[in-house]
């Protein structure tokens, strides 16, 4: 099933981390006051709210009110990896007998823009249905108005 000899690119390391809490607000004040984490931006739709770790190439922790996570959340972990790692990635995912997955689960060929950021992102499960990401921090300048979408939007819209 997985086809061994096909290397993924090389993890830069560990990224983010999710949390699921039982009232965002208070999580976030704690977050934010005791541990010094520094706010990044929070969706009160979607009742997740996102702090960074230093600064935004460096981590990010995801706070989400409990039932409000995408992919049917248990876990998520994102790992840092270079642009070109996280383009590659579908492919080589689907070589190894991995489904590449978009934000909200739906299989994936390319990986998303989260434009906030804005970071390139692709999503797969391990066998116990976690969310593990690939993640790469683009230097382009944030636009929250485009969501989360396809890499080739982003592209166009440049």
């Amino acid at each position: 099933m997985i086809a061994e000899n096909i290397a993924l690119p090389k993890l830069l390391g560990l990224y983010e981390t999710h949390l699921t809490v039982a009232d965002l607000q208070t999580s976030t004040d704690f977050y934010r006051d005791v541990v010094g984490l520094e706010p990044a931006a929070s969706f009160e739709e979607r009742k997740v709210a996102f702090l960074w770790v230093d600064d935004r190439k460096t981590g990010m922790l995801g706070l989400w009110e409990t039932g409000t996570g995408p992919l049917r959340m248990r876990l998520h972990i994102a790992f840092r990896m270079t642009a070109a790692g996280v383009l590659q990635a579908p492919a080589l995912l689907k070589g190894k007998g991995v489904e590449p997955l978009g934000f909200t689960g739906e299989p994936a060929t390319e990986p998303v823009v989260l434009g906030w950021m804005p970071a390139l992102s692709i999503y797969f499960k391990d066998p116990d249905g976690h969310s593990i990401e690939f993640i790469s921090i683009l230097d382009d300048t944030p636009d929250r108005s485009f969501g989360v979408r396809p890499f080739s939007e982003w592209q166009a819209k440049a």
